[in-house]
């Protein structure tokens, strides 16, 4: 029960990110409106995304210092539920973007180059698809495992705010602490970022605990 703390508190956030995400007041801002409750699912998806990827390059790293398979499992796994929240993060801002923006996808630089950083990550499981050797695998996949966390980085935070762009925060736009100090939002954003990240790991771990057993039951 000690032990199992944190998926109380996960499941207590979540609760408690749904009702206020939609039932608290949220200020009436131009255009966004209503939309702007999008906010408390879209973004803390993406940062739960970040984290999971995080999770797996250490993981990586790790068993490039070691070569103990268990890391290499854990990796792949956090990479895994880290596309997952990608995608959740990708489709829950083509639907605010549908009413912000008028259309679910406008080449937006932020939109593309968060694409790019999936695909880099689709990539990764293919190539771990394609190679039979279980060492050769692990070692090839979490060398490119840390090109690809490179790669997302300046994908999402740097080329973004370097040319024009609708999205808050980037192009010149400002972002939402910067006019919006006094609003109500940051009492459900912050604990849907630690929710939705917590619920990202024990997914993550319950992935792990069945890839181990499975690889002992296939020995």
């Amino acid at each position: 029960m000690r032990t199992d703390w944190w998926k109380w508190l996960t499941i207590a956030l979540l609760i408690y990110v749904v009702i206020g995400g939609f039932m608290f007041t949220v200020p009436r801002l131009p255009i966004l409106n209503e939309t702007i409750r999008v906010l408390h699912f879209h973004v803390p998806m993406w940062f739960g995304m970040l984290f999971l990827f995080l999770g797996s390059v250490i993981q990586s790293v790790r068993y490039l210092a070691n070569g103990r398979m268990e890391n290499d499992i854990m990796s792949s796994q956090l990479a895994e539920v880290g596309i997952v929240f990608g995608v959740l993060g990708m489709i829950t801002g083509m639907f605010w973007a549908t009413f912000t923006w008028g259309e679910p996808w406008s080449s937006d630089p932020k939109q593309n180059a968060s694409a790019i950083g999936l695909l880099i990550y689709f990539a990764y499981f293919i190539l771990r698809g394609s190679i039979q050797d279980e060492q050769q695998r692990a070692k090839i996949a979490s060398v490119y495992n840390i090109f690809a966390f490179a790669a997302l980085i300046p994908l999402l935070f740097i080329l973004p705010r370097m040319t024009d762009s609708l999205h808050p925060g980037n192009g010149g736009n400002p972002g939402f602490n910067a006019y919006d100090l006094d609003s109500n939002l940051r009492l459900v954003f912050y604990p849907a970022v630690i929710g939705w990240t917590l619920l990202g790991f024990w997914v993550a771990t319950i992935k792990i605990r069945y890839r181990k057993l499975k690889e002992q039951l296939d020995d």
